[in-house]
């Protein structure tokens, strides 16, 4: 039998395993401090746990940190990392750093099936959600390279790599709670943010879980456009989408939702757009972020234009609402948003529009 790998691990995991060997529940904090904090590569390294209840660990469990097999670095300093999970498959992560922090943006499948139409990772198609070691692996992995290499250490952490995290909530939601853990890496809720295109039904099952902060890939103001550029509205449309929305930032007493619009030449980015974009958000605890477009070979989109992103901006603002462009970054080495796709096999056909998730 292969050993399962202690990485992704919960505290009630680890808890249930000492449970059952007759030990007390301390043991577990005393392994996620070695796997965490002291960055211990072998079980037989935690010298503060009796040879016996290592042997036992070990007998059920091994540390496997995943090695990428390449890292591109952009003439920006973003960096890119290309991990294996298998099967010939890959999945990208990007380090992101900047003056005052440095974000790592981390993926969650082997693939997208959200079909959204404007992204590279959606056009791979969906093979399978990772596990919480293969997600939890990527952030130890950079960590690890950037300490070796004198970087910048991450202090936040974005789940807007490959895949929809709401379709593999508890997987996410493992390695949320490890990355915010005041015991382990005591990354702020603010730092550590989830994306979604709109798994409504999984936005109130997530507020129950974690207060981390919450990001939705808006992109459109009313439900034809976003229909089209994503495809999951049709299932979730705007207004359940907003809801969901409301009520997480209650729950967890947010100040703000992050939505995401993605700047596409003569598709949103009308002044017109900006101001049904406006309508839609007034009075509700918004902060919206501006993506210039990142093209890839196989789209047929163009990013709008930088003045007519800025007037769409300035519409927002001179109503009220919290805006902001963000700065391409790794455009040079496919790292920008939208342009991660690793590479996918065995895929799953039925995407978004032909089943409901």
């Amino acid at each position: 039998m292969s050993k399962l790998n202690l990485i992704g691990k919960s505290e009630k995991e680890l808890n249930d395993f000492f449970y059952s060997i007759g030990e007390r529940s301390y043991r577990s904090k005393q392994v996620l401090s070695w796997l965490h904090k002291k960055g211990a590569v072998d079980i037989s390294l935690m010298t503060d746990i009796s040879m016996q209840v290592r042997e036992k660990l070990s007998n059920q469990f091994c540390i496997d940190i995943p090695v990428p097999i390449s890292v591109h670095s952009s003439a920006d300093g973003t960096q890119k990392f290309l991990f294996p999970v298998g099967n010939d498959q890959f999945i990208e992560s990007v380090y992101i750093p900047e003056a005052t922090r440095a974000t790592l943006c981390i993926s969650s499948q082997v693939g997208c099936a959200m079909d959204c139409s404007f992204c590279a990772t959606g056009y791979q198609g969906f093979s399978r959600n990772l596990d919480a070691n293969e997600i939890m692996g990527q952030f130890i992995a950079v960590s690890s390279y950037l300490n070796s290499n004198n970087l910048k250490p991450i202090s936040n952490v974005v789940f807007m790599g490959m895949g929809e995290p709401l379709t593999n909530l508890t997987e996410v939601v493992k390695v949320t709670n490890l990355l915010m853990s005041d015991l382990l890496y005591g990354i702020s809720r603010r730092r550590v943010t989830i994306s979604t295109s709109g798994v409504v039904p999984n936005i109130y099952k997530l507020a129950r879980e974690t207060n981390a902060s919450l990001a939705i890939s808006l992109h459109a103001a009313n439900d034809k456009l976003r229909n089209e550029l994503v495809p999951i509205n049709k299932f979730y449309n705007i207004e359940q989408l907003l809801e969901a929305c409301n009520f997480y930032a209650k729950e967890t007493k947010a100040r703000y939702i992050t939505f995401e619009y993605v700047m596409l030449k003569e598709i949103n980015d009308s002044l017109a757009a900006a101001n049904e974009l406006a309508t839609l958000l007034k009075n509700f605890p918004a902060k919206v972020n501006l993506i210039p477009f990142n093209p890839f070979s196989e789209s047929s989109y163009q990013c709008s234009d930088e003045n007519q992103i800025n007037k769409f901006c300035k519409v927002l603002q001179s109503k009220g609402i919290f805006t902001s462009i963000r700065k391409t970054r790794g455009d040079d080495i496919d790292a920008a948003c939208g342009q991660l796709a690793g590479k996918v096999n065995d895929r799953i056909k039925n995407r978004l529009g032909q089943q409901k998730l």
